[in-house]
C-alpha cells in the first residue's frame, strides 16, 4: 500500500487546492424584466428564456390561501 514517505507541506497542500475555491455565479441581466439571473437558464422572476415564456411562475397571491 502506498504510504507517504515524509510529510506534505503547508504550501504544497495549498498549491494542490488552489482550483478547489468556490465561486459566485455569473450572473446577466434579463432582457424582458431585467432582474439578475444565471445565464442559459430560465428566468425565475418573470419565467421567460430566449424571448419567450417557459415557465409559469406562480406568485404570492396565487396560491390558495391555507
Amino acid at each position: 500500500m502506498g504510504v507517504p514517505k515524509r510529510r506534505v507541506s503547508h504550501a504544497r497542500q495549498g498549491d494542490r487546492r488552489a482550483h478547489l475555491a468556490l465561486e459566485l455565479p455569473q450572473l446577466e441581466e434579463c432582457p424582458h424584466c431585467h432582474e439578475q439571473k444565471r445565464s442559459h437558464r430560465a428566468c425565475a422572476n418573470c419565467g421567460y428564456y430566449g424571448g419567450r415564456q417557459v415557465l409559469e411562475v406562480k406568485t404570492a397571491k396565487d396560491e390558495p390561501a391555507s
